[in-house]
């Protein structure tokens, strides 16, 4: 059983080791994974074994909360609103706690920079430290969690970046207050060198500043992290909130999360679907493009598809739901995205490991900093100061949040692209490939072949022939099955018995009591069924890329059909741009050697393995990761599925099958084979991107813990403020963050431009008037460009962008015209 978590309590990379090691170490548990960026916790468990409050407990009793994630689209949005709440009161308690700040700062250092200060704390140390005290206590309490959380988890064995800030914070005001009773006591033995030491030597402004400043840092970096899951929160404002269903006869609205399966939904012109379902009256004009980034419009009628979150530009419709709430196309890639980004990738155990151990080790080389410096002679006060230095400056928030955010930030990006990432190891595997095996059908091939030469075989009569192949292939969900049925439909006269599928091969059955046989040149030779007399058509066939099928009646030849696949329109300069990459290109495919020869040379691809029988594909690809290519298998069938999962990273394109999306570990909405470069490109920036951002946090940490230290000091002079280190540890976490974001900019391969022409017969133009209105009103049509003849009574366009004809004939028969056709 899986099952997802939100975790609240965690403020760094050490609370989610300790939460993830926590529930790790349940008996039953399978695997667990903890983001600290969206604050949540997947957890594979055996439930015979362990139940989900078993796993609440355990992560209360590590010191956080734990609550079930409900994934309902409704509850996603409440949260979104609950965040935005909680950061607006955030802003506020930094506004209030810097009003102080600014007050405390003009106290305890305003003489500094020339400022008056009031004659009682000018003449009065005491006045003028206790002042700063009750200026710090209301900070203080502000952020109070940061002790709250920070001691217990201290006490708990498991300190985090809570534990530094509280003990850098308190050791600072503590001492304050040791000054002050100082200064007291030089008061009380007329010592005035004690009470001028001691004055000078208040860290109330420096505990103040501390819990301020981080503050400041970890509302801007909530904020950036936010940013970093805009993706997610975009797909789930495109459901609709409402729907207007056919209940009782009746028109009702209804909330979106009351929808069931079956519900009869009504659609008019500008309404975004509310579910996946299957149109049974009226047609429309429907934008996918927040589902598959196609920017075309598709033209829907009835028992076609309409999925969830795409808009109907116009028209009318009626659809029966299929897929409501949790099932529908939209929160599947919803879940699919959060999973892939509550995953951890390979990449980050290592920081996983330090993150573990970093909050001890810090605090640990805090109190040996001030023993050491306390040794060599230095005073407390500046032992002290270094020592708070290392506790704020340190930070494993920086080393927690390098990789979650990138790979946040490229699921999210690569979702808006169409490019589901269904793991963060397939993100970060695929830009080591070296070699691309596609699957022709479907993948480098537009997947709807047709039937384009037929020929009768001597003896055999036309008609039968065309019956018996209706008879076999009315069964198969084979593409070249179904293009030979559809051909010859109108035949479909006889039944099949006894029918039988031959994998890589063909169908056979029996017609009629006659034994017929389908299928390729494979199943001849088996069945020793002589085609020979026919070398000549057949050698034109093959030459011409075709895939040819015979058919055989009693084991004697019948009839040959030829068929014929283009090539899809970016298939060409996709095996360029992965050539481009340094990388080797195969075609794998069932087709015979001849065609798949032809595929090849036309697409420009490196090698190919042809004539492969399904069961083979996956041997193929086995072999070639053992001769250690790092291999990526690139397909869209059933046959397809067992190579995808053989493969170190498996693709499943466009609407293949089910079985194939499942064997995949990305998927590609479109069936646009660049999105197979944009997918390899985008794992590298994501990777380049985790890389800089470990270089940071390390780097960080090393030249700030010693600088912190003050080890540098007695070679060079180099001491660092606690003000300054909690300053300094804010941005760091900020600057991975934001360096993260950039992936936003990721700019996928651009769509050779291409020019459409069309002419439209337009009727009711009467004078040069009409014909300048119309061209008017087409060329505001962006990407457009129209002349308008009165004499012929037709427009002639030339568009740089997909425009539905639908959209081009209300444009001109709402100015009052009528479209007679569009060709």
């Amino acid at each position: 059983m899986k099952t997802k978590f939100n975790i609240t309590g965690m403020s760094c990379s050490a609370c989610s080791a300790h939460v993830e090691n926590a529930v790790f170490n349940l008996k039953g548990v399978n695997d667990v994974s903890v983001n600290l960026l969206t604050n949540s916790m997947m957890v594979e468990f055996d439930d015979n074994i362990l139940s989900i409050q078993d796993i609440i407990r355990v992560v209360e009793e590590a010191g956080y909360g734990a609550e079930l994630t409900n994934n309902r689209q409704t509850t996603k949005k409440e949260h979104c609103l609950n965040v935005q709440k909680r950061s607006t009161d955030s802003l506020g308690k930094i506004i209030l706690s810097f009003i102080l700040l600014l007050i405390l700062m003009y106290v305890s250092m305003g003489h500094m920079m020339g400022l008056k200060l009031p004659d009682f704390l000018e003449h009065s140390p005491f006045a003028f430290a206790f002042t700063q005290f009750l200026l710090t206590i209301p900070v203080i309490y502000i952020y109070r969690e940061y002790y709250i959380t920070g001691f217990k988890m201290l006490f708990n064995r498991s300190p985090n970046m809570d534990s530094l800030i509280a003990l850098g914070s308190a050791s600072g005001v503590i001492y304050g207050i040791f000054a002050m009773y100082m200064i007291s006591y030089g008061y009380y033995t007329d010592n005035t060198d004690i009470i001028q030491s001691y004055s000078h030597e208040l860290y109330f402004e420096s505990s103040a500043m501390i819990l301020t400043l981080i503050s400041i840092g970890k509302y801007l970096e909530k904020h950036s992290k936010k940013k970093t899951t805009t993706a997610i929160e975009k797909l789930i404002k495109l459901a609709p909130d409402t729907a207007r269903v056919i209940r009782n006869n009746s028109e009702e609205i209804v909330k979106t999360t009351e929808l069931a399966k079956g519900d009869i939904i009504i659609i008019k012109s500008g309404e975004s679907i509310p579910a996946d379902g299957i149109i049974i009256s009226g047609n429309c004009t429907i934008d996918e493009s927040a589902i598959t980034g196609e920017s075309m419009p598709k033209e829907k009628s009835i028992d076609d598809h309409v999925t969830t979150a795409t808009i109907c530009k116009s028209g009318y419709i009626t659809f029966r739901a299929e897929y409501v709430g949790e099932d529908t196309t939209l929160s599947k890639i919803i879940n699919l995205v959060e999973e892939a980004a509550s995953k951890k990738a390979p990449i980050s155990r290592l920081a996983d490991k330090i993150s573990s151990v970093f909050v001890p080790i810090v605090i640990f080389i805090s109190i040996l900093t001030i023993i050491l410096w306390l040794i060599t002679g230095a005073d407390f006060t500046f032992s002290l100061s270094c020592a708070i230095c290392v506790l704020v400056i340190s930070c494993p928030c920086a080393l927690g949040l390098a990789t979650p955010t990138a790979i946040m930030v490229g699921t999210g990006k690569g979702a808006g692209l169409g490019i589901l990432f269904k793991t963060p190891e397939a993100l970060e595997n695929m830009c080591k490939a070296s070699t691309v095996v596609m699957d022709k059908t479907g993948t480098i091939t537009e997947g709807k072949p047709s039937v384009s030469d037929f020929l009768i075989c001597d003896g055999a009569d036309e008609e039968t022939a065309y019956a018996y192949l209706c008879a076999c292939e009315k069964k198969s969900s084979h593409p070249l099955g179904e293009a030979i049925y559809k051909k010859y439909e109108q035949y479909d006269n006889f039944n099949a018995q006894e029918y039988k599928e031959l994998d890589g091969m063909g169908i056979l059955c029996s017609v009629n009591s006659i034994q017929i046989l389908v299928g390729n040149e494979k199943m001849m030779i088996k069945y020793d069924i002589d085609f020979s007399n026919y070398i000549e058509n057949l050698n034109d066939y093959y030459k011409n890329g075709k895939t040819v099928l015979f058919l055989a009646a009693n084991n004697k030849p019948y009839a040959i059909i030829a068929l014929s696949d283009s090539l899809k329109e970016n298939s060409k300069s996709t095996i360029k741009e992965l050539k481009k990459l340094g990388l080797k290109t195969i075609l794998l495919t069932g087709d015979n050697k001849n065609a798949a020869e032809y595929i090849k040379e036309q697409a420009g691809i490196d090698s190919v393995i042809s004539e492969v029988l399904p069961d083979d594909k996956d041997n193929h690809i086995k072999k070639l990761r053992s001769s250690g290519e790092f291999v990526i298998m690139v397909g869209d069938g059933i046959n397809d599925a067992p190579a995808l999962m053989r493969a170190d990273v498996g693709i499943a394109i466009g609407a293949g099958t089910e079985i194939a999306i499942d064997a995949a570990d990305v998927v590609l909405m479109k069936s646009d084979p660049r999105d197979v470069v944009n997918a390899i490109n985008l794992s590298k920036a994501t990777l380049k991107n985790i890389k800089q951002n470990l270089f940071w946090a390390f780097f960080y940490n090393v030249i700030g813990i010693p600088l912190a230290a003050g080890l540098y000091y007695p070679m060079f002079g180099l001491k660092l403020n606690p003000m300054f280190g909690a300053a300094a540890m804010s941005i760091s976490s900020l600057f991975v963050v934001t360096n993260a974001l950039r992936l936003n900019y990721f700019k996928p391969i651009k769509k050779e431009l291409s020019v459409m022409k069309k002419t439209i017969k337009i009727d009711g133009m009467m004078c040069n008037h009409c014909t300048s209105r119309v061209e008017g009103i087409l060329n505001e049509i962006e990407g457009v460009y129209a002349t308008v003849s009165l004499e012929d009574k037709q427009a002639e366009i030339s568009l740089s962008r997909d425009i539905s004809d639908n959209e081009l004939k209300k444009i001109i028969e709402q100015a009052g015209y009528k479209v007679i056709s569009i060709s």
